[in-house]
């Protein structure tokens, strides 16, 4: 039996490192090196795999430095809708929830979902009534505000109202930010895959969405097989980069498919999704994956994805850039 694993990512994006300062980097290091050891935890109590996952990425959610939960984008109306979606691959069950703007943990609602409806998606005031329902934290909206994030909406409506997701020139103003990835280019999704003692396998991503996004607008994160998949035949798949390409190529899944259908390692098919497939539709990102046997994949096609993984017993091993 291989040794249980648990991976995350922070988003993908494009790096400014020439003014990072080394206390910001540490912030970053210190985030994903707690939450990776949060996962590890939960998998050497022999904890289950949908639990690790849940609970890594709710601790993203609470973690203002990424575009989830707390400290998420805003929309063009100035307001924050958020997706998330969670799968166990030990029965292919899902549960997932778009345009939610008072839910505190989107994951959370995700989860039950799952466990406690037939349905495998909510969205938008169907989904914050479900939650209340099952007893779910309930936040007033301006709870996911930051000052960051405030003034990354002013830069990009000022921008002739752009969606911010696109890779042209960074603005001095963003990065005088200090962001290690440039917070006007980079990818807000969180995400973590996990392989439990029991074999099992399990995926959750969670997001803020786009800057100045279209209210409404849904991306890959709560759509199975676009940002989130997990199978115990193959694979667990974590994406995070531009949703729309994400959905085209049913990213996750596809990563899944190859393995099952086509013979591929898991190296191969990732890469094979996120280098060839991707790229070809002009698709920019990355994602996190452990197959069946424990290996892990963390490709990315971006300048660079906040990420981290922890083999139970071992230390973690957390990144930024290349």
């Amino acid at each position: 039996m291989s040794k249980p694993v648990i991976v995350i990512h922070g988003g993908a994006g494009a790096i400014t490192r020439a003014v990072m300062s080394a206390e910001k980097e540490q912030e970053f290091i210190q985030a994903l090196s707690a939450i990776v050891a949060s996962g590890q935890h939960i998998l050497a109590q022999g904890g289950s795999a949908l639990d690790a996952v849940t609970q890594a990425v709710r601790l993203l959610e609470e973690c203002p430095l990424f575009n989830a939960g707390k400290g998420a984008v805003f929309t063009n109306r100035g307001t924050h809708e958020l997706d998330a979606c969670v799968m166990d691959g030990r029965t292919l069950d899902a549960g997932a929830v778009s345009c939610v703007s008072r839910i505190r943990n989107p994951i959370l609602a995700a989860r039950a979902v799952l466990e406690s409806s037939p349905h495998v998606m909510f969205t938008a005031e169907g989904a914050e009534q479900f939650a209340q329902n099952q007893g779910l934290e309930m936040v007033p909206p301006d709870y996911f505000y930051t000052e960051a994030r405030y003034q990354q909406l002013q830069r990009a409506q000022a921008d002739e109202g752009r969606v911010v997701l696109d890779h042209d020139g960074a603005s001095e103003q963003s990065l005088s930010q200090n962001d290690p990835l440039d917070p006007d280019r980079k990818f807000g999704t969180v995400g973590a895959v996990a392989l439990d003692a029991q074999g099992n396998l399990a995926a959750a991503t969670s997001t803020g969405g786009m800057t100045n996004k279209q209210a409404g607008r849904v991306g890959d994160t709560p759509i199975i097989g676009a940002g989130c998949y997990a199978n115990n035949a193959t694979v667990a798949v974590s994406s995070t980069g531009t949703g729309e390409i994400f959905m085209r190529t049913v990213a996750a899944y596809d990563v899944s498919a190859l393995m099952e259908y086509g013979g591929l390692s898991l190296q191969q098919a990732t890469d094979k999704v996120v280098m060839e497939k991707l790229l070809a539709l002009g698709g920019s990102g990355g994602l996190i994956a452990v197959d069946r046997d424990g290996n892990i994949a963390l490709p990315f096609n971006s300048e660079g994805m906040y990420r981290g993984f922890g083999y139970v017993g071992d230390a973690a091993s957390v990144g930024i850039y290349r």
